[in-house]
């Protein structure tokens, strides 16, 4: 098991919003405080893009091929992990703390694990494959709690 020691940071996110939250108690009662918050707009792909996918020749006479254009939806969703990764490093580096629950959905933890420093890696002490950043605070304490007893 797992405890939710006091002043541990919980970062629960998503690839557009993080939410920053600090263990005021103990893990028998844990209060998270929401001291916190970064939401990045990220308007579709449709929006996002100029032009038509490009079009290639083919070998045969008068044949074209579409090509795939860039997804800006999906790049910006993992800019986040990275911008969200070096804001860890940055409080971390500062002393601001000492232990760290991620909670996020599978791949969005994935591209975080992938980007963080071994600063803040080090003081990872769970992780959640969760997506909760659209619940009530006292929703993600219990949620952290359950799944921290259970690992």
């Amino acid at each position: 098991m797992i405890e939710l020691k006091q002043g541990t940071w919980v970062v629960v996110t998503d690839s557009e919003k993080a939410l920053f939250l600090r263990n005021l108690t103990d893990h028998e009662n844990p209060n998270l405080d929401l001291f916190g918050e970064e939401v990045q707009e990220n308007p579709s792909d449709r929006e996002q893009g100029a032009n038509r996918p490009g079009r290639m020749q083919d070998g045969g006479v008068q044949q074209r091929s579409a090509m795939a254009d860039t997804d800006w939806h999906e790049l910006q969703k993992e800019r986040f992990a990275a911008d969200l990764a070096e804001h860890l490093y940055d409080e971390a580096h500062k002393g601001a703390f000492e232990r760290l629950v991620l909670v996020a959905a599978p791949k969005v933890l994935g591209d975080l694990r992938e980007a963080l420093h071994k600063e803040v890696s080090d003081r990872v002490i769970a992780e959640v494959p969760k997506t909760l950043t659209n619940h009530p605070v006292d929703k993600i304490e219990a949620l952290v709690k359950k799944e921290l007893e259970t690992a």
